[in-house]
């Protein structure tokens, strides 16, 4: 929504929703649409939804709000739109308008637990904190007594702590961040990770698994100190203001690392990063890249890798497949590791339902997509599942444990860094 800057919000929305033409070519591609098949939980009827608030017509009400809340932001519908309609930026406007028209009570009492407040203002909004965490979470994993902890009444029924579930299978490194991991043999360039908030506390083997790839295929890993959360999680519930600082805060200290590319693991975020210049009107000076797009056009003439026999299911995350494009890097990489077997994971155009806070905030919409996802898997055979976003690896390995079933859930760079030769 590449608007005028004297244009107010409301004006910018309608002007972006008066785009939509609707054909309805986005409908058998929606997600939610597909589980209520109401014309109001699909992307051509919630931009009707929109404009209609946005110019006065009908009333910001609880129905208009659970339809925006319905929406996964998963932007399929971008994907198949003939005018090319910014249908994410169209709903977080529409969330923007909900907070603002919103009291505080209202937002938190629709929004947020204690756990889940705590969580969102003491930690999320300042990651660094997880690192404290981290060494405790491991111990608790290790000596078996976070499963213990998980079955207690008060978070047996809390969704965010049993979140947490999938942790009791899942290897939990507890090494602390350098701010410079350098190169080996010869120096190819240099690359700032970007390590996220909860993927710092809950992903450290996707990360430190990309730092060993990188620095094996030549490159130095800067790893700022003071970067922060990158801010999806509250442009996508409306609070603009709070995303913006986080978007200046990482453009300042990425920009101080001094370099070439910003790598990011969980593609959630890539996205979020990648459109800091939409959002906010200043972006990054170099390159974001997924991690597994910027290894993909490497040369790998001098790396080799120890055969793996094993069937392994790609799931594609929304985010890499429908707004970074990137998706089809996953099955290349994975293709270099002799002996494997790659299958798709069937329906992988459809969300699998994680989408941030989406399933603790629409519990049985998340469900159903995931019993979908779930199904699929089983019908595949395969007895490891790889995917490119901490968010949906939690989900679906979360769904697993529930369901009995000991399975690998793990990002690709985390295989290619087990199976790479030492030399």
């Amino acid at each position: 929504m590449d608007q005028d800057q004297d244009a107010s919000p409301a004006e910018a929305l309608l002007a972006e929703a008066n785009r939509c033409v609707a054909c309805g070519l986005c409908l058998p591609h929606c997600p939610t649409y597909h589980l209520t098949y109401s014309e109001a939980d699909s992307p051509r009827g919630r931009i009707a939804l929109m404009s209609g608030v946005a110019n006065g017509h009908i009333p910001l009400n609880e129905k208009f709000i659970q339809h925006m809340d319905r929406c996964l932001t998963c932007r399929a519908c971008e994907q198949v739109c003939p005018n090319s309609v910014a249908y994410g930026q169209l709903i977080d406007g529409a969330r923007a308008m909900i907070y603002a028209h919103s009291s505080a009570q209202d937002v938190n009492q629709r929004k947020k637990n204690g756990l889940r407040d705590f969580f969102e203002r003491k930690l999320i909004a300042q990651p660094a904190r997880f690192d404290i965490l981290r060494p405790m979470l491991r111990l608790l994993t290790r000596m078996g007594l976070l499963s213990l902890l998980l079955r207690l009444e008060m978070l047996r029924k809390n969704d965010l702590a049993q979140s947490l579930l999938f942790l009791t299978v899942r290897n939990l490194p507890g090494t602390l961040w350098r701010r410079k991991y350098p190169a080996r043999g010869a120096s190819r360039g240099e690359v700032a990770l970007f390590v996220g908030c909860v993927a710092r506390l809950i992903d450290t083997e996707t990360l430190l698994s990309s730092i060993q790839v990188l620095n094996r295929m030549g490159y130095t890993v800067h790893v700022p100190g003071k970067q922060t959360c990158c801010g999806a999680l509250h442009q996508h519930s409306g609070r603009i203001d709070m995303a913006r600082s986080f978007a200046r805060q990482n453009l300042r200290v990425f920009e101080d690392s001094g370099a070439q590319t910003i790598i990011s693991t969980a593609s959630g975020c890539g996205v979020q990063l990648a459109e800091y210049s939409s959002q906010s009107g200043v972006g990054f000076s170099v390159p974001v890249m997924d991690i597994s797009q910027f290894l993909d056009g490497l040369e790998w003439d001098a790396i080799s890798f120890k055969p793996l026999v094993r069937k392994v299911a790609v799931h594609e995350p929304c985010t890499l497949r429908n707004t970074l494009c990137a998706s089809k890097h996953l099955y290349t990489l994975l293709q270099r590791i002799p002996g494997i077997e790659v299958v798709e994971l069937p329906g992988n155009e459809r969300c699998c339902g994680a989408a941030g806070t989406y399933y603790l905030d629409q519990p049985e919409f998340a469900k159903s997509l995931l019993d979908a996802k779930l199904q699929a898997f089983e019908h595949t055979g395969a007895d490891c599942l790889v995917t490119a976003n901490i968010g949906c690896a939690l989900h679906i390995a979360n769904g697993l444990v529930r369901k009995g079933i000991n399975i690998e859930v793990l990002h690709p760079v985390t295989l290619l860094a087990r199976q790479m030769r030492i030399k």
